[in-house]
């Protein structure tokens, strides 16, 4: 019998060495942040590094994730560091368990 490779998606937003905020969406929160500061993430955080991961949601799917990616991006700086304060001990957690 087969086993099934269960993969997990995650929406994150970094925060840059400028205080801008990144979003994407990744299979490992920790090994992207490690490549955004590295220089081989998106051209964006390329020039701003080092880069902090300050927000991480878990999706089940990666249409889910893509579809809230788009709508992290939509939002404006204070809603998204409202999102990031409210749930700022949730991505310590996430962080410490990958």
């Amino acid at each position: 019998m087969e086993s099934e490779k269960v993969t997990t998606y995650y929406t994150y937003m970094l925060r840059c060495a400028d205080s801008t905020l990144y979003s994407g969406y990744t299979t490992d929160p920790c090994r992207r942040t490690a490549l955004h500061n590295s220089g081989k993430g998106a051209k964006y955080t390329r020039s701003r590094r080092p880069v902090e991961l300050v927000f991480v949601e878990s999706h089940l799917t990666k249409s889910e994730a893509l579809q809230r990616e788009a709508a992290l991006k939509k939002l404006s700086r204070a809603q998204k560091l409202l999102l990031i304060e409210q749930r700022g001990s949730r991505c310590k957690r996430i962080r410490t368990i990958l």
